[in-house]
């Protein structure tokens, strides 16, 4: 079974954060307008959509 040492932990945990390749304010700031961007497009889109299939089925049904 593996000796749990607490101190050795922080160790390790510091060295592989100092591996990791963190993205600049530039990267992320682009990447967080491409999100946003891309989410509100989705969602127009599925507005669209939805008041589409919702004139489709009021006129089906003939409801309205």
């Amino acid at each position: 079974m593996a000796k749990l040492d607490p101190v050795q932990f922080a160790r390790e945990v510091r060295q592989e954060v100092g591996r990791v390749t963190w993205p600049s304010r530039k990267e992320t700031l682009v990447t967080t307008g491409l999100v946003l961007a891309l989410s509100a497009l989705a969602a127009v889109f599925f507005l669209v959509v939805d008041q589409l299939i919702q004139i489709v089925m009021r006129w089906v049904f003939g409801i309205g």
